[in-house]
């Protein structure tokens, strides 16, 4: 039988084309994207196309949108087998993370992919990652679908989408998993490392909430540190520190550090390194962060630490406190032995 997808367009280059009088790009009509693209006729799945009516560049995305795209899903998860998201590439790793919280225990593939190029430029990367992204989406084996959390395709790779980051504008391998494995790659075969998949935990369900009130900070030699406590409004801040979690070892620090968490604001402490992640205590530049209750984001990606703090702070669904939640492996966002 052939699969049914839901593609949902939201904007980005891989909708554009270029307007010759004015060089610039600009969004065409998608429901013609299969004059655009006649190979999606030959795929073994039936795909319906559900675009924004207003498609949003992705530096515009944000937790309106991803209440949207993850309310589409929901209320078509009964009608359609996988779902497939067009998206910039410039947040596509933030929308990931967001959804694979909010799209609790997913049965079925969610699909995240792009391009560097668009679509009608006569070297494009969209065609494959698109193609290729509708045979992940529609991937069963046994009557059941093989991926069941939200992904990030693009060139030739398959990445869990809490774990992707964008590494380059220029290249068309954008994308890297730094600290978890691919969960498949594309060439001659269509493979896929069932090893590494997540597999739910429960039945699906839908959680929208995500609090906006989160600081990210990456900090630097030299920095104003007391500036931090300018900010009012936040209720969390994400702090990207040195290597494996070092920061300026003063007194002004843990003060700041202190009254951070005496106004009961929560403090997340990631790595700026790419690879690796936190560990409290290897250095005597880190001991601050547990004096002050800190809480270690272990291995994960800014993308995911930012998204997970949104979703998780005050969630009333929730009965763990923040960091207890924090440092639980809700949607396989962290390596639970880091």
């Amino acid at each position: 039988m052939n699969r049914k997808v839901l593609l949902i367009y939201t904007g980005g280059t891989i909708g554009m084309e270029k307007d010759y009088e004015t060089g610039s790009l600009v969004p065409f009509d998608f429901s013609t994207i299969f004059k655009r693209i006649p190979e999606m006729n030959l795929l073994e799945c039936e795909v319906s196309v559900h675009p924004f009516e207003n498609p949003v560049d992705s530096s515009d995305m944000g937790p309106q949108e991803w209440r949207m795209i993850a309310d589409w899903i929901y209320k078509n998860y009964g009608n359609f087998d996988g779902f497939l998201i067009l998206h910039g590439t410039d947040t596509m790793s933030y929308t990931a993370s967001a959804l694979s919280f909010m799209l609790k225990n997913l049965g079925k593939p969610v699909i995240l992919t792009g391009s560097q190029l668009p679509i009608g430029d006569l070297r494009t990367d969209a065609k494959e990652n698109l193609l290729t992204s509708l045979y992940y989406a529609s991937l069963y084996e046994n009557d059941e679908a093989v991926i069941k959390e939200v992904a990030v395709y693009f060139e030739y790779k398959l990445l869990r989408g809490n774990r992707s980051l964008k590494y380059s504008a220029e290249f068309f391998d954008a994308y890297q998993s730094p600290n978890y494995p691919i969960l498949g790659q594309s060439g001659v075969h269509l493979n896929v490392d069932k090893n590494v998949l997540w597999k739910p935990k429960g039945e699906f369900e839908l959680d929208d909430y995500l609090n906006e009130n989160i600081l990210f900070c990456r900090i630097f030699p030299g920095m104003n540190f007391e500036s931090l406590l300018e900010i009012k409004t936040a209720e969390a801040i994400i702090l990207q520190v040195f290597g494996s979690g070092t920061i300026f070892n003063n007194e002004k620090t843990q003060n700041v550090l202190q009254e951070l968490r005496n106004r009961g604001v929560e403090v997340v402490v990631i790595s700026q390194c790419i690879s690796g992640g936190i560990s409290f205590g290897k250095y005597s530049n880190s001991n601050i962060f547990t004096k002050i209750g800190a809480i270690s984001g272990k291995d994960m990606t800014a993308e995911s630490a930012i998204t997970k703090a949104m979703h998780t702070l005050n969630n009333p669904k929730y009965k763990k406190s923040f960091a207890e939640l924090f440092i639980e492996n809700i949607s396989g966002e962290i390596t639970e032995e880091f």
